[in-house]
């Protein structure tokens, strides 16, 4: 049976998500306020960064319609 160490993971570039909190969330449900706590943000106009995976993309799709997203890649 082949060995698969690492197979592809050296090749792929670490990718980022710089965020940026632009609409308030007064008048949104809780659990939007929730994932805007979550992700970071401690008042309007921050920005974090996140690396690039599927959980980070899901909570940003929660709360689409109040943050700007980025995508950066990382290094050479």
């Amino acid at each position: 049976m082949a060995e698969k160490r690492g197979k592809g993971r050296s090749e792929k570039k670490e990718s980022k998500l710089r965020i940026k909190w632009v609409k308030s969330s007064i008048g949104y449900s809780q659990r939007q306020k929730a994932t805007i706590k979550s992700l970071g943000f401690k008042r309007l106009g921050d920005t974090v960064e996140w690396k690039d995976d599927p959980v980070t993309r899901g909570m940003v799709n929660r709360v689409r319609h109040l943050v700007e997203v980025e995508e950066l890649v990382a290094g050479n």
